[in-house]
């Protein structure tokens, strides 16, 4: 986000929606995110999140702001993870993939919303009031950050919800084989982000996803 206004990709009014666009999603959507995986695992009988005061959604109980700083830079990044005990779960592995998938399920509701009302503003109103066109890029921008955010939190690399959804269909052995190795995961995460080798197929795959929501939202003004 902030590296396309650093190349000239923005002007300066587009760089000011985009910024506030921003923090939103840090202020509003990372806290919805990471209460929708306490909600869920508080759900199948795990205490933990309450515990750890994350059933909240004051933002300051979930930032991580190194994950904040890459939501700025690159349109994905992470918050404080929301801790569980998977031995509170009748039945681990699938409660555990059940509570991972909540966080990006989550980025891909506020995205379906944001488009949807995205959708409104662009089918109904006058383009030539300057506010108007300033709260059409707000929605839009606030629709990519969460679908890449859903995108990037799907990467089956520890420590993001994917691996953890993966845990459904390996054998535990395995996937506590691959746990081992979390820490050099995550070094191996970080530099894939600075080189942008991840940042491709992240936006490849964001923007088929957005235009999938954005053909469905668009279809009842198509229809009448």
């Amino acid at each position: 986000m902030l590296l396309d206004a650093v190349k000239g990709n923005l002007n300066l009014s587009e760089f000011i929606v985009m910024v506030i666009s921003s923090l939103t999603v840090i202020f509003l959507t990372m806290p919805i995110h990471e209460f929708s995986h306490g909600f869920v695992a508080s759900k199948l009988g795990d205490p933990t999140p309450k515990f750890m005061g994350r059933l909240t959604l004051n933002p300051f109980a979930h930032i991580d702001y190194m994950g904040a700083l890459c939501i700025l830079l690159f349109n994905f990044g992470w918050a404080k993870p929301v801790q569980v005990n998977t031995r509170y779960f009748k039945n681990p592995k699938r409660d555990m993939a059940l509570t991972a998938a909540a966080g990006p399920l989550s980025n891909i509701l506020l995205a379906f919303l944001s488009m949807l009302i995205f959708s409104f503003i662009y089918n109904i109103f006058n383009f030539n009031d300057t506010i108007i066109t300033y709260i059409f890029l707000f929605f839009y921008y606030i629709a990519i950050i969460n679908i890449h955010l859903a995108v990037f939190n799907l990467i089956p690399i520890p420590p993001l919800d994917g691996s953890k959804i993966l845990n459904v269909i390996l054998p535990y052995k395995l996937y506590y084989k691959i746990l081992r190795y979390e820490r050099y995961a995550t070094i191996l995460l970080f530099a894939l982000l600075y080189t942008g080798v991840l940042s491709r197929p992240i936006n490849i795959v964001a923007n088929y996803v957005i235009n999938g929501i954005l053909y469905i939202t668009q279809l009842p003004f198509n229809l009448f």
